[in-house]
């Protein structure tokens, strides 16, 4: 344990997947497919419905949550049972690459599939690449247990998610450099989406596949087949988390609605800046790159205040301003200006409560279940929310009008605190049969 070059290749990964998740899920693809549904003579129907062009995204990562919340409980349970969890991290890190990739080739007029068709594709890939995504962490974090001793693994899961927001905001630069330099955004647009499936394919081969070490299966190899024992691992550990590990299971519940507050609002901004504010994708990319650099020092300064007053009490206080940044932008929100003042109080909470809520959650679950435990902890990871994602949909859908949609939001943060507040952090760790002596509560 504490191989520092494992951990290192650990860290990595989420510079490698970060370009998705900022440049794909936060920055372009959102206003690009909205752009599109929006240029269409005939608008996109589900069920004979015409959908709103600002509810077509957000109601695509919707169903790719979805399909993450039936399937990766079940991948995490499979991993814990075989040798398997390095390839199926690789093998979705890959996939979700190419179907990445393939985004260059959405366009308008689109040969046979026309503009509607191009909006559809667009939203395919999406599904197929934020599940991979998804179903790639699982395995990724269940590798944060076995790699860093407890004490330790505050910091290291801080690092790794500064690294994600610096590799994820010097791709950001050279996204905004290509736009600059550029006369035909849209190319420039295309060119960027499918730059971050190449990355993210890169820098997960230089990384992860020759530094992270495969163990060997923490439980024996089941005699039914794996899939259907992954079903009734998952209802087996739904059972244990209520019996065994109900603080586990508070806190658990309480990260999946104020993650989940988060994660929509990391998925609509764009959008929402875009199409309330009239702002350009150039200031678009320029308010993220800025966000992913400060993000990245606020990782690491909420690292150094959990290590003082506990990564409980940290997550809260990045609850409490995650509210007010919701309430300013619904009521107070009106141009550019404003937009780049309120993105930093949002960038510093963001790194922090991300970070220190994954350290928190592996302390909290027993030895050798980390990819089953992380597979329920995944379902609202990043760039993953599902109920948050819906319910702004359904309201662009119902009113037109993002900046309507936006203060339902405010509910994922205070119920999400409310819940946090009533979690016994040091029995959640005895519980789970580990050591809190050395952790912070």
């Amino acid at each position: 344990m504490n191989d520092k070059r494992e951990i290192t290749g650990w860290m990595m990964y989420d510079w490698a997947n970060s370009a998705f998740s900022t440049t794909v899920v936060t920055a372009l693809l959102g206003p690009y497919i909205q752009s599109l549904a929006e240029s269409t003579t005939e608008p996109l129907r589900l069920f004979g419905a015409a959908i709103e062009p600002g509810a077509i995204y957000p109601f695509a990562v919707s169903f790719s949550v979805v399909l993450q919340v039936i399937f990766l409980p079940l991948l995490g349970a499979i991993a814990d049972h075989t040798a398997l969890k390095k390839r199926m991290l690789l093998a979705f890190a890959y996939t979700g690459a190419l179907a990445t990739i393939l985004l260059f080739f959405v366009r308008g007029e689109m040969p046979l599939l026309g503009t509607s068709g191009a909006v559809v594709l667009g939203s395919l890939l999406l599904i197929i690449a934020n599940l991979c995504f998804g179903a790639a962490i699982v395995f990724y974090n269940s590798f944060l247990p076995q790699i860093v001793s407890p004490d330790g693994r505050d910091a290291i899961s801080s690092r790794g998610w500064a690294m994600g927001y610096l590799g994820g905001g010097l791709y950001l630069l050279l996204n905004l450099a290509l736009l600059l330099l550029m006369d035909d955004t849209t190319l420039a647009v295309r060119i960027s989406l499918a730059g971050a499936g190449v990355w993210w394919l890169v820098f997960t081969v230089l990384y992860p596949r020759r530094r992270l070490v495969q163990r060997a299966p923490s439980r024996p190899r089941p005699q039914v087949n794996l899939f259907t024992h992954g079903v009734r691992q998952v209802v087996k550990t739904l059972g244990e988390l209520w019996r065994d590990y109900p603080m586990t299971l508070r806190y658990l519940v309480a990260y999946l609605i104020y993650n989940d507050g988060i994660q929509t609002v990391i998925v609509v901004a764009a959008a929402f800046a875009t199409s309330e504010l009239g702002v350009e994708a150039q200031t678009v990319l320029i308010l993220v790159l800025m966000i992913q650099f400060v993000a990245f020092g606020g990782a690491l300064l909420f690292g150094r205040i959990a290590a003082r007053i506990g990564a409980k009490r940290a997550i809260m206080i990045t609850l409490v301003i995650w509210s007010g940044v919701v309430i300013y932008a619904f009521a107070f929100l009106t141009n550019t200006v404003q937009l780049f003042v309120l993105g930093v109080p949002l960038a510093l909470v963001l790194g922090g409560s991300q970070a220190l809520s994954r350290y928190l959650f592996s302390q909290m679950i027993p030895a050798d279940h980390e990819a089953e435990y992380f597979g329920f902890y995944e379902i609202s990871e990043r760039g993953t929310s599902w109920i948050g994602t819906f319910a702004f949909a359904l309201a662009v859908q119902i009113t037109g009008s993002q900046r309507i949609a936006i203060v339902a939001l405010i509910i994922f943060f205070v119920v999400g605190l409310i819940l946090l507040s009533r979690v016994d952090v040091r029995r959640a760790i005895v519980e789970a049969g580990n050591d809190p002596s050395g952790v912070v509560i």
